[in-house]
This record gives structure tokens, sequence and C-alpha cells, in this order.
């Protein structure tokens, strides 16, 4: 059978449209993904992060942790339920439960208090303590979350974004896959996993690098644990964090492990490079 050259060139011109058309639905899904947080959501995190709430010491950390544009990358916005895995001492807390207050609804996902007096129990202690210091986190609802075993950090399905500030190195392997799990459980299908961790670099061995982690081997977690790579900001990145310090990541600010010691020297690193990942829970 002969085809004509008008029918190949229809032919042509049709499959150019279709893989057009592909592409472009391609891009869309990808800048779905990465959707970032609109104008007035941004406006309104920059007034609460200038709130009389939170400290002078807080506040002077902003030019190391970039809370407004960290949470605009993640697709922060007040509708929400989001949760945050290990407050800590609740550094983002201060941003996240005023910014969330009455419009969506905020999980702190922290280790419970055993009764025992040891880390996990005091430090809960400290997060219900700053809790009740002050009314913008009076709607802060409190979890337990437990290393290496499987932790309701909010009810099943019911969360839009998950949140962990500097944790993973805390968890070590089993840990993390973990808290992926749970993490994806809590999330809805389309939910985001927003992770910042002390970034290690590459070639430099994890023994050298006490406290950094791997981004390609995050990653790899992440996607087992059934999430979607969505995409890597470098909003959190330091260049002049090499890694390598005799007290690990904790030399430099703010922990300054060495104390006075070349205490110059680490102030003008600056805080540790960190990579800053975002992950989809994906779409049934």
């Amino acid at each position: 059978m002969t085809i004509k050259a008008t029918t190949l060139k229809s032919i042509s011109i049709a499959l150019a449209l279709t893989c057009s058309a592909m592409t472009a639905s391609t891009v869309m899904a990808h800048e779905q993904s990465v959707q970032v947080s609109d104008k007035a959501t941004i406006v309104a995190l920059e007034k609460v992060v200038m709130g009389e709430h939170r400290s002078a010491a807080n506040k002077a950390r902003d030019i190391y942790r970039h809370p407004v544009e960290t949470l605009s990358f993640f697709g922060f916005n007040a509708n929400m339920t989001v949760v945050e895995i290990t407050p800590g001492g609740g550094w983002y807390t201060e941003i996240l439960a005023p910014a969330l207050k009455g419009t969506g609804k905020f999980y702190a996902s922290h280790y419970p208090d055993t009764g025992e007096d040891n880390y996990y129990s005091n430090s809960r202690k400290k997060l219900v303590k700053k809790l009740a210091s002050d009314d913008v986190y009076s709607e802060v609802v409190l979890t337990d979350f437990t290393p290496r075993t499987v932790s309701e950090l909010a009810p099943k399905s019911s969360a839009d974004l998950v949140l962990t500030f500097r944790n993973l190195h805390n968890w070590k392997d089993a840990g993390v896959e973990q808290v992926f799990k749970d993490a994806y459980t809590a999330l809805k299908p389309g939910g985001v996993l927003g992770v910042v961790e002390h970034r290690l670099p590459a070639g430099v061995e994890p023994e050298k690098a006490v406290g950094y982690v791997s981004e390609a081997h995050t990653i790899k977690q992440a996607k087992a644990a059934g999430f979607r790579f969505a995409g890597a900001s470098e909003v959190n990145a330091n260049p002049k964090d090499l890694a390598v310090y005799p007290k690990g990541v904790w030399t430099l600010p703010p922990v300054l492990a060495l104390k006075d010691q070349d205490k110059e020297k680490y102030l003008a690193i600056g805080e540790s490079d960190r990579m800053t990942l975002k992950f989809v829970k994906p779409s049934k």
C-alpha cells in the first residue's frame, strides 16, 4: 500500500500536536507539584515572623533559616492542616501556630512525656510550657511521636503539609524510613512532605561530617515510602559550610560546641548548609 505525501504530512502534524500536548501536560503537572505560596500568604507570613511573640534571638536566626521563603516553597497557606514533627524548642512553631490560628489546623507531633527524667520527656515539658506562654499557641494540638516506631502524627489522610526541620540526623536510617511512612499515612493524597536537613557534601564520608545527611539517600528513602520527589530549593544553602569540624555540625552556630575556641571563624561561616526538599503523596 502506498501512503500519499499529504497523508504522511497530516500524520506528522497530528503526532507533533500530540507530543506537544503531552509535554504541556507534563510541565503543568510539574508546576502544580512545586506550587509555592501566593503573595497574600507571603505577606501574612512576613507579619507573623516580625511578631512580638518571637524572641530577638530567634529572629536573629531568620537570615539562616529563611522561614518565609522555606514555607512558601513548600506551598504553605493559612487554610491548611499542618504537622510539624518534633518541634524541639518551637522555633518554627512560633511561626506556624499564629499563621494557622483561626483558619487552619496545626499539629505539633513531639516526643511523649513518659514521666522519666530524660531528653524526650524534658523536651515535651518545655514545649508544653512554651505553648501555655502565649495565646498565639492556643489552638495547637499536641500529638505523640516516638522515633523508630509507628506514630500517629495526625489523623489518617488529614494533613495537607507535614514538615520536619533538621531532625533526620537524629533518627538514623530506620527512624527516617519510619517517619516517612508515618508522614505518608497522615497526609491527604496530593499532600506535601517538606524536609530541611544539614546536607552532606558530595564526596565527604559521613563519619567525617557528623550530623550531616546525604541528599540523594534522603530522596531515595522518601520514594521508598511512596512519595514522589517534587523538587529542591537552595534557599537554605550555605557554600561556606565544608561540613568537617571537630564537633560535627554543632561546631557551627547556633550551638558553637567549641565555645570560644575559633568562635569568630565559625560565626563567619554561619549556620549549616541545608537541603530543602519537597515530596508529594501521589493522588490515587
